[in-house]
């Protein structure tokens, strides 16, 4: 699966790459999906910790907690691995719906 193509596929995303060698996809000015080296993908998979790590006890070998934003519910997740493509295309949608709510309403793409 080319997850950054189906990122960019979201409404109003772009591709960013604030630090030199990583690549993200944001919405408006916030990431919403966080690149690497293409092996992984750094996801909002919940509204804290707790939430998110629910995805870490179903798949231990594939997802982990994000370094530094982990608290905030990031999860990162390797590409290829246990979860199932479409399950990882629901999580991307649901990154970059968690990050688009949080915009104000004037910079928030149409779905």
């Amino acid at each position: 699966m080319d997850v950054l193509a189906y990122c960019l596929a979201e409404p109003g995303a772009w591709e960013d790459e604030p630090w030199e060698g990583d690549t993200v996809a944001k919405v408006g000015d916030k990431v919403f999906a966080f690149l690497g080296a293409g092996t992984s993908i750094g996801l909002k998979c919940g509204r804290d910790r707790a939430e998110a790590d629910e995805l870490v006890t179903i798949y231990p070998d594939d997802v982990t907690t994000s370094a530094y934003i982990g608290r905030y519910g990031w999860n990162s997740i390797r590409v290829g691995g246990a979860v199932p493509d479409d399950e990882l295309r629901e999580l991307i949608d649901a990154s970059y719906d968690a990050i688009v709510a949080k915009l104000p309403k004037s910079k928030r793409p149409q779905r």
